[in-house]
């Protein structure tokens, strides 16, 4: 994958319906996704990928190891850091369909179906397909920021901070 397929990747990934609920301060949570996304190389067929995100517990990463991790570059340390993100988020239980319809009409049929069969917990993305787990990804990390106002809000409240 080149830079500009990720950053592509990046660019096209919409949330169309965002879980209602964040992540758990003191849990873990689990989160659907349906990712939806147009074959690039034939018309008006449209890819449904179905699964689950794990997000552990949230953890307090301090001002200081930000600092680090800027400062130090993208050597060892930031792998270690991805290495540790994989450990606390996971997708599993992937399913995936393919359909002959436009991407409006899918996506349109399965938002109607997560806001009509109460999912609290699920999300509809709109993304690329070649680069699918790049658009999870970007979903997640956005979840997790959206998540952490309330997250330290928590962590305060308990004076764990």
């Amino acid at each position: 994958m080149t830079r500009d397929d990720f950053d592509y990747a990046i660019e096209n990934t919409h949330v169309i319906v965002a879980p209602e609920q964040q992540i758990a301060t003191f849990g873990s949570t689990s989160f659907n996704f349906y990712l939806i996304s147009e074959l690039m190389d034939r018309v008006d067929q449209v890819r449904i990928r179905n699964g689950k995100i794990h997000a552990e517990r949230p953890q307090i990463v301090t001002p200081e190891h930000y600092y680090r991790l800027l400062l130090e570059g993208f050597g060892e340390k930031a792998e270690r850091y991805v290495d540790q993100l994989r450990e606390h988020a996971r997708k599993t239980d992937l399913s995936e369909q393919t359909l002959r319809d436009s991407i409006e009409t899918v996506i349109n049929r399965t938002r109607r179906r997560v806001e009509g069969s109460n999912e609290p917990l699920s999300a509809v993305i709109q993304g690329v397909d070649d680069a699918w787990e790049v658009c999870l990804l970007k979903f997640t990390i956005d979840l997790v920021e959206r998540s952490s106002g309330g997250n330290l809000g928590d962590f305060h409240k308990r004076g764990l901070i």
